[in-house]
């Protein structure tokens, strides 16, 4: 069967594609999205993406390794896209958005749970706007007449009761630090973090004056250097995407075990196998034996219902 792959790498964005006799096939990396982190690359069954560090000379600050894609490996089966926590990839059949794992069920969605009650907004506070590190959201403020006016505008605005506010979140980027959740002042805002675990930095371990971690993490709340000169992590904002460990210099300084991760239901080989990549062993075997316990269940359940109605 005719085939041609084809690849185009430019500062923005990497897109491979494949075409065949009646398909075409592609995915598309926004380098301005990508954080550089480990989570698509350790997914990946074919083993198609890999990770480069980006050297540094001194004094210099560390940049976020740079992720590259095999057209040659590269199955377009679509996993990396569901589980990137920053949104920047994207698989298309025939120009069609299309995720194969998803449409074959095989694959869950992160769970994006973001909630606003804009209702609860002072008319002119941006608090959650400037608070996000990737600007994601955006507050308008709009006069009963739907013009819209400047935040700074509306504390003065003489009809101030009667604006209304509207706080826009693209969450499919959003990797759900919680960070306007916790810097809003009304408790407008509700977000679930997609996912938990463990950061932990040994100060014996870490090198006095480094800051590469910081340097290159996304969610710069996530990580703080402390009087003593170390750095320190906040685990409340971090996404545990992984990149601060890549670019540790030194090994076993900084340690990072994902604990859990809010998806959408799913039972299937392929996830398991990411799952069991992507967390800590015991925390794979629990969602496993979770997994087991409810398909027992699920089983007990449909017994029941046909023997009720076997019975009638």
């Amino acid at each position: 069967m005719p085939m041609k792959e084809l690849k185009t790498d430019t500062q923005n964005e990497l897109i491979i594609e494949r075409l065949l006799h009646a398909r075409r096939y592609s995915l598309t990396l926004n380098r301005n999205l990508c954080k550089g982190c480990e989570i698509c690359s350790v997914i990946c069954p074919r083993e198609a993406i890999t990770i480069a560090k980006v050297p540094k000379t001194n004094g210099e600050k560390a940049k976020p390794p740079t992720i590259d894609v095999s057209a040659q490996k590269c199955s377009y089966c679509g996993m990396c896209e569901p589980i990137c926590p920053f949104g920047a990839l994207q698989v298309r059949v025939n120009n069609e958005h299309i995720v194969p794992v998803i449409e074959k069920e095989s694959f869950p969605n992160l769970v994006r749970e973001i909630e606003v009650d804009a209702s609860k907004c002072d008319a002119g506070c941006v608090d959650c706007e400037k608070a996000c590190p990737l600007n994601l959201i955006k507050v308008r403020v709009l006069t009963p007449e739907g013009l819209e006016i400047k935040a700074e505008e509306a504390q003065a605005h003489p009809n101030k009761q009667n604006l209304r506010v509207e706080v826009n979140i693209e969450k499919d980027p959003c990797p759900c630090c919680r960070l306007c959740e916790t810097k809003c002042p009304k408790g407008a805002i509700h977000v679930r973090k997609i996912m938990h675990g463990l950061l932990s930095i040994s100060l014996e371990k870490c090198p006095q004056g480094c800051q590469d971690c910081l340097d290159v993490c996304p969610i710069p709340s996530a990580l703080f250097l402390n009087g003593d000169g170390k750095v320190h992590p906040n685990e409340t904002f971090c996404v545990f995407c992984g990149v601060c460990k890549l670019v540790c210099p030194v090994e076993g300084a900084l340690q990072m075990d994902r604990k859990s991760i809010h998806h959408t239901p799913v039972s299937s080989g392929a996830w398991n196998k990411a799952l069991e990549k992507l967390t800590s062993t015991n925390e794979y075997s629990k969602e496993a034996k979770l997994k087991g316990w409810l398909k027992a269940q699920q089983a007990v359940e449909k017994r029941l219902v046909f023997t009720k109605e076997s019975g009638a």
